[in-house]
């Protein structure tokens, strides 16, 4: 179906070059990271035993459980001079950033040790729920934060995408140097130890990361306005169950988290026998990534958010399972000369859709969001980051449970050098990097086909919040201290539950 624009206004420009260069370095700091090696990381050099970790898993999700949702009612019910997400993130990102490094020091902590090795897992297993945690405050702050920096759904669209056009251009540096390094470390070319190189880059991202969050939440602000009256637990509750687009898209996320997967980092190091292996495969499609941000806003013109939320993930999907169908044909897989130019190719056809992939989901939960603050008069941005936190911790413990179990059901030897897994365990790193993660996941299409939100339905919607906010700025602009602390307040916040 056309998405048709009924607006003929200009979109009103309220965040200035400043703050988008502060927007942008916070994007760029979400990916400053070597977060695919973490597996390797964690089986190889840390050495953890894979049944431990199913138990840690299962663990820390009843603890996140429990502290999620109390973290998110108590940000949903905070106001301060400084605004509702803000404190959560300036007091938490320093401390959050030093605890994260004692993860890449355990090697240094307890060396040359075994996988089941209690006094080390006890230390992993204590960082890993203290840092959840701190976690948690941040992510959903800086979550509810992030949607509330304009309050024109069509600028926020630019800066998503402004953001993440811009951080493409570093984002992969770090994993790219650190495979190049790895890959010279893993066949005796460079005499550095791994525990060092991971410690070393891991401890740099981390810093250089937090200084661009630091930035971003000292030089934006919060141009949504809450509703001045908290709303109770239960209101909470019922921002997210009676908000119908954010149910679609919490259900579609839980139905596909249910991948059974690997990183296929996995399939590059142990098949191919070297990680670069995925930086060459990846340059045709670099520019292609760049390139597709040009084609949302005339696939949005043309077509529904709808239909291009579900095309992303159908042609997705269509080109992995063609790549699994090559490769496990006459053990294509492990050859080079095939399977190679194939994933290339692959590469080039996925990364048409990037655009749409980091832009359209992006857009509906901050739709969903805006659909909260219209149908109840109140905004929970935190709840609803706690809610979609909470499915991804769920299912993560459940099938972080189960990959982890599978890695040891199909041979894979912790430790091993690079290639010289056998053959069986192979094609099982394969196929859990490419068939098998969207054969497990492919339920999560079907709830998209029911988004409720059409265009007239935002016009409409968007059209409304406007008046709102309006009538909400200019009684609090002349009310009295009498009326802004009592009835006046009542009176005209109940036009609007």
């Amino acid at each position: 179906m056309p998405e048709q624009t009924t607006a003929t206004k200009p979109v009103r420009r309220y965040v200035g070059r400043k703050e988008t260069i502060a927007y942008v370095l916070n994007d760029v700091a979400a990916s400053l990271n070597i977060d695919d090696y973490k597996e390797r990381y964690i089986y190889d050099v840390v050495n953890i035993d894979f049944n431990l970790l199913a138990i840690q898993n299962v663990v820390a999700t009843a603890w996140d459980s429990v502290n999620d949702t109390f973290i998110g009612v108590l940000v949903d019910k905070t106001r301060t001079r400084w605004g509702k997400f803000r404190p959560y993130v300036m007091l938490g990102e320093i401390p959050l950033t030093i605890l994260g490094m004692w993860y890449w020091l355990i090697p240094f902590l307890f060396p040359d040790t075994s996988g089941d090795y209690l006094p080390k897992y006890i230390f992993y297993f204590a960082m890993s729920i203290i840092t959840e945690t701190a976690t948690t405050f941040t992510a959903v702050a800086k979550t509810g934060f992030l949607s509330t920096i304009t309050p024109e759904p069509l600028e926020r669209s630019r800066l998503i995408a402004t953001a993440n056009v811009a951080s493409h251009l570093v984002e992969d540096l770090p994993k790219q140097a650190f495979g190049i390094i790895y890959d010279l470390v893993a066949n005796k070319k460079l005499n550095i130890k791994l525990p060092r190189l991971f410690a070393g880059f891991g401890i740099a991202c981390a810093a250089v990361a937090a200084f661009f969050a630091i930035y971003f939440i000292m030089n934006s602000r919060e141009r949504v306005s809450q509703s001045i009256r908290q709303p109770s637990v239960k209101h909470c509750f019922k921002a997210i169950i009676s908000n119908k687009p954010m149910l679609i898209y919490l259900l579609s996320q839980f139905l596909s988290g249910f991948s059974i997967s690997k990183s296929r980092t996995n399939f590059y190091i142990d098949v191919l026998g070297s990680v670069t292996w995925k930086t060459i495969v990846g340059i045709p499609a670099f520019p292609v990534k760049f390139i597709s941000y040009s084609f949302v806003e005339p696939l949005r013109k043309r077509f529904s958010t709808k239909a291009l939320w579900i095309f992303e993930d159908a042609w997705t999907d269509m080109l992995w399972m063609t790549v699994f169908g090559i490769g496990s044909i006459n053990n294509n897989f492990q050859k080079k000369g095939v399977i190679l130019p194939v994933m290339a190719i692959e590469e080039i056809l996925e990364m048409c859709v990037y655009g749409l992939r980091r832009v359209i989901p992006a857009e509906i939960k901050n739709e969903a969001l805006d659909y909260s603050e219209w149908k109840h008069g109140y905004r929970s941005e935190a709840m609803t980051g706690v809610s979609m936190d909470l499915i991804g911790k769920f299912q993560n413990a459940i099938m972080s449970g189960i990959n982890n179990v599978v890695m040891g059901k199909i041979g894979y030897v912790q430790g091993k050098e690079i290639g010289t897994q056998t053959d069986k365990t192979k094609w099982w790193i394969f196929a859990l990097g490419t068939g098998i993660p969207i054969i497990s996941s492919s339920l999560g299409i079907i709830p998209k086909f029911f988004y409720p939100l059409s265009a007239e339905r935002k016009a409409k919607m968007y059209e409304e919040l406007t008046e709102r906010r309006a009538a909400m700025a200019q009684f609090m602009k002349n009310a009295s201290k009498e009326e802004i602390t009592q009835k006046g307040i009542d009176q005209l916040q109940g036009k609007f539950d």
